[in-house]
């Protein structure tokens, strides 16, 4: 097993405490094609919504899909909102929550409008402002019960109202009384509000509003970490620059400068929750700032490609540092696949794709597959399900069920991933994909290539693999069965 392999595993069942400002997130999904006669704005034709932890919750979320578990703590409204998170966190395993009530306040809602992956508008819902003593003793005693077994505690400040500096003050005093290190992700000008963090991870928007440095070049990021270190007095600082990269300052003034892992960017939404997980459980469980760092950049990188408040997993966060699962194996999930993608893409790689049913493996499959990996740096197969083999060829097919399908596939030199598909078309995992070049046999013509005008449609190619003649499965099944049947 790799470093990096051990360190993701060393995640599992990691406890993490979540102190801040929890929110719901609410997308809605849909079109817009016309502008309306009423104004001139949009139409937004909704199709539907979907509703997910937000805030410091998606932190939290982050945390139980890389392997660990999540305490959060914070306050919500006493409110339809506030129920609806409660039964969110509820239903995520992994995930407990001591949520305090403030009656006098709504829970915070983010509302998203999106159309064609295009964030349109954001409508928020919320009443910021201090809490009440009351909800603020019962944060704290609940924080002082969650620490206990934790491996970390992450503050994760969304300027709503739940952090003031008492609160961030008593948060790191009771980490400390159990050594354990604070994470903060700040949202105020002045960081020094978070004297007594092991680490503050701003961006490089916040990290300029609080030093007045760029952070565009690498001396600028460095000089602006250092003078964050000082401000704030914690031993290290992680600046997040977009497409930049991260800045890492460790205990010992030394500087790191970790390139970005991101090169599809569909949805900024929660990537720095993400950081903060990663960063956080990697800290909890005793990696070097650098390590935990390098593991939160290939996280951001995997997150950013996904719409929504997303989250990634242990299983994705593999795949995208090492191109397999972890069993080893290079048959991955969907959401594996377009992490390796995104991986492989960011390091200026070529991904080709291409899809079959692949029965019996035959010379015309093997020039196919062939053909393919000479069109890049990296090749995906994509197999049909056993299901979809059956509602394509007939009842007797497939010959060889799918995961021994897949297993041959993995064996061949030409091979970096397998994905099994159920649908009858491999369309929804050539648009998840997003790959560079799209591989079908020259019987076909360009335009009638499935999920050709995705791929050309950002840049990629049709590549038509040449045809060995008198090769099939079907031919191949005749045969076996007798000269009759030929």
């Amino acid at each position: 097993m790799s470093r990096s392999s051990e360190w993701i595993e060393a995640f599992r069942g990691r406890k993490l405490v979540v102190f801040g400002d929890v929110m719901l997130d609410r997308y809605t999904f849909g079109d817009s094609t016309r502008i309306s006669p009423e104004a001139p704005a949009p139409v937004f034709k909704a199709e539907r919504v979907d509703a997910m932890i937000g805030g410091a919750g998606n932190v939290a979320r982050n945390i139980v899909s890389l392997g660990g578990k999540a305490v959060l703590i914070g306050a919500i409204g006493a409110d339809a909102a506030g129920r609806e998170l409660q039964a969110a966190i509820e239903a995520e395993d992994g995930l407990s929550a001591a949520l305090a009530i403030n009656a006098d306040m709504r829970t915070a809602v983010k509302n998203r409008y999106v159309a064609k992956n295009q964030q349109m508008l954001r409508v928020d819902e919320e009443d910021v402002g201090d809490q009440p003593d009351s909800v603020v003793a019962d944060m704290m005693s609940s924080l002082a019960t969650a620490l206990d077994g934790a491996s970390a505690l992450v503050i994760s400040d969304y300027a709503k109202g739940v952090l003031t500096e008492d609160a961030i003050a008593r948060a790191c005093a009771l980490a400390s009384d159990r050594n354990l290190p604070v994470v903060v992700d700040p949202k105020a000008r002045d960081l020094s509000r978070y004297r007594g963090a092991s680490v503050v991870t701003p961006n490089a928007k916040e990290t300029e509003e609080a030093t007045g440095q760029s952070c565009v070049s690498d001396a600028g990021a460095e000089a602006a970490a250092r003078a964050i270190a000082q401000q704030v007095g914690c031993p290290m600082v992680v600046v997040t620059r977009g497409p930049q990269g991260m800045t890492v300052r460790n205990a010992d003034d030394g500087i790191t400068h970790l390139p970005t892992a991101a090169q599809e960017v569909f949805d900024v939404s929660g990537a720095g929750d993400t950081v903060v997980a990663a960063l956080s459980l990697g800290l909890g469980s005793g990696l070097a700032v650098e390590d935990a760092a390098e593991l939160a950049n290939r996280a951001a990188g995997v997150v950013v490609a996904k719409v929504g408040t997303a989250t990634v997993s242990a299983a994705e966060l593999h795949i995208a540092m090492h191109g397999t699962g972890p069993d080893g194996r290079l048959t991955v999930s969907l959401d594996g696949a377009v992490a390796a993608t995104r991986a492989w893409q960011a390091q200026g790689q070529s991904v080709v794709f291409t899809n079959g049913c692949f029965d019996l493996l035959h010379p015309g499959h093997v020039s196919l597959l062939g053909f393919a990996r000479e069109q890049g740096d990296k090749l995906i197969v994509a197999i049909n399900s056993d299901a979809s083999v059956k509602r394509l060829k007939g009842p007797s097919r497939p010959v060889q069920d799918e995961d021994s399908r897949a297993l041959v596939m993995e064996a061949l030199r030409f091979v970096d991933l397998v994905v099994i598909f159920n649908e009858d078309t491999p369309l929804e995992a050539i648009t998840a994909i997003q790959p560079d070049v799209l591989v079908k046999g020259a019987d076909y013509k360009p335009g009638d290539v499935v999920g050709g005008n995705v791929v050309t449609g950002r840049g990629g190619r049709i590549a038509l693999a040449p045809l060995v003649d008198g090769q099939s499965t079907t031919a191949a099944i005749a045969r076996a069965n007798g000269p009759e049947n030929v």
